[in-house]
Formats: structure tokens, C-alpha cells, sequence
């Protein structure tokens, strides 16, 4: 869209120079992308959004212009009256209010067709639009100076004064003002008249009525027509001009009348005509939006406060009407060129964009999220983020599956059947999706892949009181080995249970999950997992008959499936973040063996209890077993990390603690200290 520095000045007396304007206007959310001097004029090019037709008109950035510069907006409205003439009649029909809601016509006599005056002429092309005559470049001026597109047809060319506005007929043709022939399809729009198609409706007019120099009456349109059906029919003509454009996007129906009579008034300054007869069919309805702002989201949305008499100036200069609802709520009427705007923050943003955005202070928001893991796919994508960075892969399995095989996964479930599968592989849907990966581990040790580490999230599916339910898991799968450079030697490092349960771990600590636990259920190379005391999932290793069913040779596959439905209910968003410490801590082991088969948890609940307020952290640092170790047992580093947000530690404060720690540790059953 293209305007004038000297256009704007009709509508606004403009007291600041056009770079400066330029820069305001962009500020404002109109995007002045070029700005040019020429002819002792300025010319502003700016970037138009498809939410505001309302910027397409010298009138509509005229307003924005007022806004932004604190000015008052001129409008004149024109008042007439004609001086009706005995004349035949001119009809007017609408096929279908749908396609076109408003049809004015008006009919201009004793027309003059001569080129157009030098500051008509120049406007039109310092936006780009080239001169015709002085009939054809009003109705373009109008165009660009009020937002309606106008046509003008030789009166004496329309056929039983008679304008049809209907869809054409199958097999119509018409020759358009560019020269080319169209053939118009059954779904578009035509402006005809009682023999024949006149124009094509929003787009382009026809060649065998448009004005010429011997036009001597003028028959002058001005309507709304459907934006999508206009959408439409560009598209299928490949016709671009600057009436569709606008038409496209929408118009404002309170302009239409008020445009036509602008370029009446005009064609009899600059053409010497005289309008005699006016019609108008149709109607639009186009009730007034009331929307309530309250003062109070103003300060909650923006972070600072505006009073109310600036929020009704703002409002005001930018169209709205403003009306008092007690001190904390205005009622706000929005007008008819500003359909975009529905609800209070569409309003907050008007405040906020003519108010300045630079005016804002920057701070930071205070974010208290709660999380549905139904609604919030970001949580998702987050986690599968810390899975790939943990080195794993996503796999994306079918969900359907041959129920066989899914019995010998999960036999205790009773599973949601295809009423018309395709075929038995598909028969049912998954209950769990440990078939799916372990079937993408064997496609991948057939690629001879040596390390295979795969992980999906998707939905599994149940009956649950004889109606279908999913719940979101988390599935993991490895098998194989690392192969690794040590000490110039190459050695392989074999996946197992621990590498499951040290991913897991890894996820739960960055999701900030603290009270989880790993249990032993009496059931060989399976772990059950809880948070909570709440059973979320569990780990195991699959049984060498259930591989070979799967053609999986020599190789062990380590699974792990967690519900992540109720793992994410333990989720909270909201983290206390504590600054780190200021002085070194000191650091002492404990080595000692331990009976295989008991459990380390209790024994670290009760050190860390012990240990405080010193005890900063435990953590099993190695794990060996040999010669040296006794049968049975298996021999453990514990690392104890003491420390002070006060001061650096001394020996003589450490060892009393360190001593009592080892003291706990040797009472425990089943440790020998080494």
C-alpha cells in the first residue's frame, strides 16, 4: 500500500517531518518499508497485514496517523440532494443476498471524458496508478483515498437499464478491460445486465461497457460482495487488481455510500456531469460490538498503569466509542471498519501500540504454570529432548497389533479389538508398546547394528469397565554393546538394567521427581518403579524364549515402560532455585561390602539423617567384585560430600561426623567395613 505525505494532510494537519512520521507509524505496528521524496512530495510504502483492510485507504492510515501524533482527524460529509429527473427507471437484482449484501448505483449525466487535471493525475501515479481519463481515475482515486472499490459503466452501453448481479451461466464469455477473453465458470460472480455479462464482480470490468471518449452518461457502482467468494474467483482468473485485493480482505459497509458520493461529487467538479438518479439494493447488518474493558487488565496485561482518560483518548482517536461503566470498566463500541477487533486484549493491544511499545518497562513476568499433561505437548517435546540428549533414539511403531503377539507381552490385559482389521497383524490395538520396540531392536541387530538404544512416546489402549481408554507411556528399549578407546584398547561396554535405571533417574532428576524407588518383586531381571508409593511403570529383561519367538539370537534386550500420565501428576513447575555455594566443600569415602540382595535405601535415608547440618550429599561412586571380595557380597564405594554456606570446613569439624557416619554404617546388617 502506498500513500502521500500531501494526501495524508488532507485528513491531518501533520506538524512533524516525514521521517519522523515514517518511524511513529512503524512503532505503531505500520510497517513503513520504503520511503521515498519525489515530485516535492514524500512517499510512504507500508506492509499490510490481511487482519487490517482498514489500512488500505488514505483514509484508514489518515486515522492511524492522527493517533500516533495526537491530532484531530478532518472529515467532511458530504449532504446533497439530487434534482431526480423523469427517467426511466433503473432495476436493480440481487440473485443472492449471500454473494453480494449492498448494491448502489448512480447515474452522472452530460459526462465530459478528457484527461484527468495534473493533481489528480499526480496522486494516482505517485502510488503506482497509471492515468486513464478522468472518469475511470476518480473512481480509482476513491479507491485509494476511502477503501470501496468503485466501477463506472457507459450508461448508454447497459441494455434495458437493467443491472443483474448473479452467478454466471454455463458457456459465458467476456472480453475484460485488459483484452482477454475469459470463459467465466458457473461459480463465479458477474455484473450483467438483461443481454450479456458486464464485468466480472469485485475483479474487472468488461471491455464492451467501459467508459471511452465518447462515454457521455455514466452509470457509477458501489457495492460489497463476499470476500471469499472474490478469493475465489482471483484465483481462478488469475487476475490481480487493486479492487479484488480489497474486496478479498473485506469492506467496510459503512464507506460504500459514502465513496460513491465522493466520486459524484468529484465527477461533477472535474467532469462536468450532473448526478440525476441514485438506487440502492440490499442492505448489510452490521450491528455494533460492544466490548468491555476493564482498567484493571490494562496494568495486568502491559506491567504499568494508564489512566483512563488516556485509554478513551487513544480508543477515540483510533475510532472506538467510549463509554463510562463505573471507574474500573469502560464500555468500548467498535466501528464498522474494525472487524478484527472482538475482545478486551484486541482492545489492550490498540492501547498498548498507539501508547508506544518503547514506553513498556521490560520485566520479567511472574509465571505460575500448572500442567495437564493433556494439554501441554510441550512437556512432551521437552522430555523426548532430555531422552535424545541422554543419546537415545525416537522410534515411532505401528498401534496396531496381532493380538498373539501382544499376549505374549502383556497377557493379563484384555485388549481393544478392530471391528474390520485389515489383517491379523492388525487386529488389535497395543496395550503396551514393548512389542512395537523390541520388533524395531531386531529390524536393527539384522542391520548389524552393535548399540541400540530406541525410546517412543505414544499412546497404549485398554478396556477399563467395558469401555476403551489410552493412557501416554514412555517406552525404552536397549540392547548391545558401546565400544569404547581405553588406554589404546578397544572394550565394549555391555547395556544391562543399570543403563535403564540410570536414564530414568537422569529424566526424574531434571523433572525435579525426588521420591522415587526401583523394587525387586520376586521376579528374576524385573524391577517395579514407584513414586510415591504409587506404582508407575517398570524395567526388565526380556526372556531368551520370548527373543527367539522374535528372531533376536545371542543378544540380551533391556525394556522399560512407564506411564507417563501419572508421572507427570508428581511434576511441578514451579522450582526453588538457590544460588550455589560460596566456599569449597571436603570431600571422604567410605569403602565397605555389602550382602547381595538387601537394599541400599534405607541405609542412605539414615546416613543423610545422621549427617546433618553438614552432610551436603551421598553417592555410591563405585562397584567391584572379585578375588579379594567374599561370595555372596559385592564391594561399594560410598562418597560423602560435607560442606557450609557459612565458612570453609575444618578436619577437626568433618571427623566427628565422618566417624559417626561410619559408626551407623557398621550397625547396619549385612555391611563389613573394609
Amino acid at each position: 500500500m502506498k500513500f502521500t505525505y500531501n494526501w495524508i494532510k488532507d485528513f491531518v494537519d501533520i506538524k512533524i517531518p516525514a521521517e519522523k512520521l515514517a518511524d511513529k507509524l512503524t512503532m505503531a505496528g505500520v510497517e513503513v518499508v520504503s520511503l521515498d521524496k519525489r515530485d516535492g512530495d514524500y512517499v510512504f510504502e507500508v506492509e499490510i497485514t490481511s487482519n487490517r483492510p482498514d489500512w488500505l485507504s488514505i483514509l484508514g492510515i489518515a486515522r492511524e496517523v492522527a493517533a500516533v501524533t495526537g491530532s484531530r482527524l478532518k472529515i467532511t460529509e458530504i449532504k446533497r440532494k439530487i434534482k431526480a429527473q423523469k427517467l426511466p427507471a433503473l432495476t436493480i437484482e440481487i440473485e443472492d443476498r449471500k454473494d453480494c449484501p449492498l448494491y448502489t448505483a448512480r447515474i452522472i449525466r452530460d459526462i465530459t471524458i478528457a484527461p484527468s487535471p495534473d493533481w489528480l493525475r499526480k496522486r494516482l501515479e505517485l502510488v503506482g496508478c497509471r492515468s486513464v481519463n478522468n472518469v475511470v481515475d476518480i473512481t480509482n482515486y476513491c479507491l485509494f483515498e476511502l477503501g470501496e472499490p468503485l466501477h463506472a459503466f457507459d450508461l448508454d452501453k447497459v441494455a434495458q437499464d437493467k443491472i443483474i448481479i448473479r452467478r454466471a451461466k454455463a458457456g459465458e464469455k467476456i472480453t475484460t478491460i485488459d483484452g482477454n477473453i475469459r470463459n467465466i465458470d458457473r461459480g463465479s460472480l458477474v455484473i450483467a445486465d438483461s443481454l450479456r455479462p458486464l464485468a466480472l464482480a469485485g475483479l474487472m470490468g468488461g471491455k464492451e461497457s467501459e467508459v471511452t471518449s465518447s462515454t457521455k452518461n455514466v452509470l457509477l457502482e458501489a457495492a460489497l460482495f463476499t470476500p471469499i467468494l472474490i478469493r475465489r474467483m482471483r484465483q481462478a482468473h488469475a487476475i490481480h487488481s487493486e479492487s479484488g485485493y480489497r474486496f478479498e480482505r473485506g469492506i467496510d459497509p459503512q464507506i460504500v455510500n459514502k465513496a460513491s458520493q465522493r466520486a459524484a461529487v468529484l465527477m461533477e467538479e472535474v467532469c462536468g456531469g450532473r448526478e440525476v438518479y441514485f438506487k440502492s439494493s440490499g442492505f448489510t447488518n452490521t450491528k455494533e460490538r460492544t466490548v468491555i474493558l476493564k482498567v484493571s487488565n490494562v496494568e495486568r496485561v502491559l506491567g504499568l498503569r494508564i489512566s483512563n482518560s488516556k485509554i478513551k483518548q487513544i480508543l477515540s482517536s483510533l475510532g472506538f466509542k467510549v463509554s463510562g461503566r463505573g471507574k474500573s470498566a469502560l464500555a468500548i463500541a467498535v466501528p464498522s471498519f474494525r472487524q478484527d477487533v472482538s475482545l478486551e486484549e484486541d482492545l489492550i493491544e490498540e492501547i498498548s501500540r498507539i501508547f508506544g511499545y518503547e514506553n513498556i518497562p521490560s520485566t520479567l513476568p511472574r509465571v505460575l504454570p500448572s500442567i495437564n499433561i493433556r494439554e501441554s505437548r510441550g512437556l512432551v517435546s521437552d522430555i523426548k529432548n532430555m531422552l535424545i540428549g541422554l543419546g537415545l533414539n525416537e522410534a515411532a511403531t505401528y498401534s496396531l497389533i496381532d493380538s498373539r503377539v501382544l499376549n505374549e507381552f502383556n497377557p493379563s490385559v484384555n485388549p481393544v479389538g478392530i471391528m474390520n482389521p485389515l489383517s491379523r497383524e492388525q487386529e488389535v490395538l497395543r496395550s503396551t508398546l514393548i512389542p512395537g520396540l523390541t520388533r524395531a531392536i531386531a529390524y536393527n541387530l539384522n542391520q548389524k547394528q552393535e548399540y541400540i538404544a530406541l525410546f517412543e512416546v505414544a499412546n497404549v489402549f485398554f478396556n477399563k469397565d467395558n469401555s476403551p481408554c489410552a493412557e501416554l507411556r514412555l517406552g525404552i528399549a536397549l540392547s548391545g554393546a558401546k565400544r569404547m578407546l581405553f588406554n589404546d584398547s578397544a572394550i565394549k561396554d555391555e547395556l544391562g538394567l543399570l543403563n535403564l535405571k540410570g536414564i530414568l533417574e537422569s529424566l526424574l532428576v531434571r523433572l525435579k521427581i525426588q521420591a522415587y524407588e526401583f523394587r525387586a518383586l520376586n521376579q528374576e531381571g524385573k524391577a517395579h518403579i514407584f513414586i510415591n508409593n504409587e506404582e508407575i511403570g517398570y524395567m526388565q529383561v526380556l526372556s531368551p524364549n520370548l527373543l527367539e519367538k522374535l528372531e533376536i539370537k545371542n543378544k540380551k534386550v533391556f525394556v522399560l515402560e512407564i506411564s507417563l500420565d501419572k508421572l507427570l501428576t508428581f511434576y511441578r513447575a514451579q522450582h526453588k532455585y538457590v544460588p550455589l555455594p560460596k566456599y569449597p566443600g571436603i570431600t571422604r569415602d567410605i569403602s565397605f561390602i555389602f550382602k547381595k540382595g538387601n537394599s541400599m535405601k534405607d541405609i542412605l535415608i539414615k546416613l543423610q539423617e545422621k549427617g546433618q547440618p553438614l552432610l551436603k550429599g551421598l553417592r555410591i561412586v563405585d562397584y567391584y567384585e572379585g578375588k579379594q571380595i567374599p561370595q555372596g557380597f559385592r564391594g561399594l564405594t560410598l562418597e560423602c560430600i560435607y560442606g557450609s554456606s557459612q565458612r570453609t570446613l575444618t578436619e577437626d569439624e568433618v571427623m566427628p561426623v565422618h566417624s559417626l557416619l561410619c559408626l551407623v554404617l557398621r550397625e547396619q546388617p549385612g555391611v563389613e567395613l573394609r
